[in-house]
């Protein structure tokens, strides 16, 4: 056996087998579920749906099979690259249901507001590994990671995608503080956040601000933008404990619930499978998020702590803003499951994001000496 060979066998031996188990077991249901909602049929979102994952599994264990250092020297790079497709989208973007978010590469169609969370969860992680917070404490230190974050979220509310942006926000916070932070940055964040709400409430489309409104009262319009909202607290609430049963969810048979392929996937598990299944879901996505962190403590290098944990909170928020948004919880903002919702740019980016967790845990070993 070459040394090279031997490299990749002892790398295939430390995949985290577990981590993957979860994450099958989660897509497998998320199939059931696709299937579900077309009526019991493969087509037209189940069959893609499992594509998709599949091919996903191969760039999962390539990513992960590469050498964290390689991540690191290309996390500007492919910085850049997302901002850069940020601005295509603009000059050049499919619009639909009143948005430009996608661009049209021909072979394929990519929403890139989900490759800049990857992106800049490698960026952030880059500079903080470079410069430890718990070294450097100027106001020049903190303006250069804000600048990084602020670039992607301005280009993304702009689109508008009020919910992409805040789970990015979200997700920058969550590093921020995991990567050693002083308190007193937060303390200013939230501050800043508050004094420019009455802003950011003015410079909100006229339908994100009708969504937040049906959240405050769901029944002043349950026929207009309190439809989808109320139809899915029909269908969770009618799950009962253990559900109508697989196909036999009435809200989603009979085309009550809409996008219920994507959105309120959840909403359809719920019906059919009761408050058991949607309790064993979050519990395996709660699995995933727990192993996700305790890998990042393992991670020898700052860098590879950081994208673990970038990633664990891309998951946790996707999780705690899809579901408390069918739930009434949440306003409707139109962010998908992982795992579960239909499509092809969410669900390869969450198995991008899946594989650079298992880098991290293969090279976990590793100490990273680049800083350029």
């Amino acid at each position: 056996m070459s040394r090279a060979s031997t490299v990749l066998y002892h790398k295939f031996k430390r995949v985290p087998w577990f981590l993957l188990c979860l994450i099958c077991i989660t897509a497998s249901l998320g199939f059931a579920m696709l299937y579900s909602a077309a009526n019991g049929a493969l087509h037209p979102w189940c069959l893609p749906q499992m594509i998709r994952f599949s091919f996903g599994l191969g760039v999962m264990f390539t990513i992960a099979m590469i050498p964290l250092n390689l991540w690191l020297r290309l996390a500007y790079v492919s910085y850049g690259i997302s901002i850069i497709l940020l601005v295509a989208v603009h000059l050049f973007g499919d619009i639909g249901m009143g948005a430009q978010r996608w661009l049209d590469l021909g072979i394929l169609k990519i929403q890139p507001s989900e490759v800049a969370k990857i992106t800049t969860i490698l960026a952030l992680a880059r500079y903080f590994h470079r410069f430890p917070p718990h070294k450097h404490t100027s106001l020049l230190f903190i303006a250069v990671p804000m600048a990084m974050i602020a670039v992607p979220l301005a280009l993304i509310l702009k689109q508008p995608n009020l919910g992409t942006a805040t789970l990015l926000g979200g997700i920058c916070v969550w590093m921020m503080f995991a990567s050693g932070m002083h308190r007193r940055y937060f303390v200013f964040g939230l501050i800043a956040i508050a004094v420019a709400a009455p802003v950011a409430w003015q410079t909100m489309h006229d339908y994100q601000k009708r969504r937040v409104m049906t959240f405050l009262n769901p029944s002043a319009d349950p026929l207009g933008d309190g439809y989808n909202i109320t139809q899915s607290i029909i269908a969770i609430g009618s799950g009962g404990l253990t559900g109508r049963g697989f196909t036999q969810g009435s809200q989603t048979q009979l085309d009550f619930l809409p996008e219920k392929q994507t959105d309120f996937i959840f909403t359809v598990l719920a019906e059919e499978l009761g408050f058991l299944g949607g309790a064993l879901l979050l519990c395996t996505y709660t699995a995933m998020i727990i192993s996700i962190i305790g890998m990042a403590y393992h991670s020898a290098s700052l860098f590879g702590m950081l994208i673990a944990h970038g990633i664990a909170a891309m998951l946790s928020l996707h999780l705690l803003i899809n579901t408390g948004m069918v739930m009434g919880m949440l306003p409707v903002v139109g962010i998908p499951l992982p795992l579960l919702s239909y499509g092809g740019s969410i669900m390869l980016s969450i198995q991008i994001a899946f594989g650079l967790v298992m880098n991290v845990w293969v090279h976990r070993d590793e100490k990273l000496t680049f800083y350029g």
